[in-house]
């Protein structure tokens, strides 16, 4: 089948990122330029590939970044002093602390310490909190945002829509299910939420109007497992052996692509789909925080 019913995220993102643009322009003119700090702590590939990527975005839109790594022998003690450092500074909007993080560091303190003023991932108890109760004060976790974004965007109805959520995260399954199925526009939806206590998954997600795959397990919705027509988006990030690869291995999504897309109505490439919308609201996020600590 054609392109026709890729849901490009590339290309949506970059339209954001040009809207962006001017309202950096005009915090610019006030004299403020957006900050963003990132936090990793020690030297996973896959973390390091991620704030790379998240750097040049700030680059691209001149946002002033700078990243912090702590070492993998680090305690939690280190990285919460980092964190009050970086509370501080009035050079920085947004602070953003890299997953996964070591065993012995509780994410969730982690999150809870970074101030809800420059919690531009979402991630805070006060902002998950608003998030449930629909205030539109708080930031909006990025990929669950962006995913919204790309069905807004790509024409997809949500109002009244059956969405079923595979896999009950905190970072992308549970915030989406409460964004969708508010009363307001771009929700109002009839969610779903699948897990690995679920009877019987396929059937549910054949229900749907729109499903989203993050689970996390590669290539785990099959074809036979979507209603023709319905629209699919694919969060998952897995790594696969492939001996072809001069890497030996290659990523795939949660979705069985090559075989779900003749049957979908819309569907999102894996990559160029929700990764990139993903930075492009962390980067929306950083913006609107600076602007909400403009006088």
């Amino acid at each position: 089948m054609a392109a026709a019913n890729l849901i490009d995220g590339r290309a949506i993102a970059r339209q954001l990122q040009d809207e962006l643009g001017q309202r950096i322009a005009a915090l610019k003119a006030r004299g403020v330029q957006p900050g963003l700090a990132f936090v990793r702590v020690g030297e996973d590939p896959a973390s390091k590939v991620y704030v790379g990527r998240k750097e040049k975005s700030c680059a691209d839109l001149s946002i002033y970044s700078e990243t912090h790594v702590l070492p993998e022998a680090a305690t939690e003690q280190d990285l919460l002093k980092l964190l009050g450092k970086l509370n501080s500074d009035q050079r920085l909007h947004g602070i953003l602390v890299q997953a996964p993080l070591p065993a012995d560091i509780r994410a969730e303190l982690v999150y809870s310490t970074v101030s809800p003023a420059k919690d531009v991932d979402g991630f805070h108890p006060l902002n998950v909190g608003k998030l449930m109760l629909g205030d539109h004060t708080g930031f909006l976790p990025c990929t669950p945002a962006g995913i919204r974004e790309l069905l807004v965007r790509s024409g997809t109805k949500i109002a009244g829509a059956e969405v079923v959520i595979l896999g009950r995260g905190n970072i992308v399954g549970k915030p989406m299910a409460a964004m969708l199925c508010q009363k307001e526009a771009h929700a109002n939806a009839t969610v779903t939420i699948c897990h690995s206590a679920t009877r019987d998954i396929s059937a549910h997600c054949r229900r749907a109007d729109i499903l989203i795959a993050a689970l996390g397990v590669a290539k785990f919705v099959k074809a036979d497992m979507i209603r023709p027509g319905a629209v699919v988006i694919d969060v998952g990030v897995n790594r696969v052996a492939d001996p072809q690869n001069k890497t030996g291995s290659r990523l795939v999504g949660d979705v069985d692509f090559e075989r779900v897309q003749p049957l979908a109505g819309k569907i999102t490439p894996n990559p160029g789909g929700v990764g990139p919308m993903t930075i492009a609201f962390l980067m929306q996020n950083t913006v609107w925080a600076a602007e909400k600590a403009t006088p």
